[in-house]
């Protein structure tokens, strides 16, 4: 029997504990019963990444974005379907740079679009740029072999 896997509810923030062999079964919250792995990445401010950093078992990859950025808003749609295609391996989340500039500070952000993946809170890997589903997909299976 394998440890459970420890997951924030991306919509009500409630830790979860979920068996491992249970994470293709699209588990939700035992709080609030939104589904743990959305369809689409999630949006965090500070705190709830924070809480997410804190908390997960899983791996997490962020893309540090703003509204004014045109390569962030050409990304958006591939990074979704990344998602798509690599959850629940990982989840995937989204954090609005404008609204959350101390983020910005915190992970020393030069430039957007910015991934960051974090396994356990740690980060493990960071890019720069606006990336196409595929190159999203390879970058993040090289980093969590690594």
């Amino acid at each position: 029997m394998t440890d459970p896997i420890h997951i924030t509810c991306p919509a009500c923030q409630a830790k979860n504990r979920i068996p491992a062999a249970r994470l293709a079964a699209r588990p939700s919250c035992g709080a609030c019963k939104a589904p743990l792995f959305p369809d689409a990445p999630f949006e965090l401010d500070e705190a709830k990444l924070n809480r997410h950093l804190r908390n997960d078992d899983l791996p997490l990859l962020v893309d540090f974005w703003a509204p004014w950025c045109g390569p962030c808003k050409m990304m958006a749609p591939m990074f979704a379907e990344a998602s798509k295609q690599m959850s629940p391996q990982l989840r995937f989340a989204k954090l609005d740079t404008e609204q959350n500039q101390a983020v910005g500070n915190r992970f020393q952000i030069r430039g957007i679009p910015l991934i960051i993946l974090f396994d356990r809170g740690k980060e493990v890997a960071r890019q720069a740029g606006a990336m196409n589903t595929g190159q999203i997909v390879g970058w993040v299976r090289q980093h969590l072999k690594a």
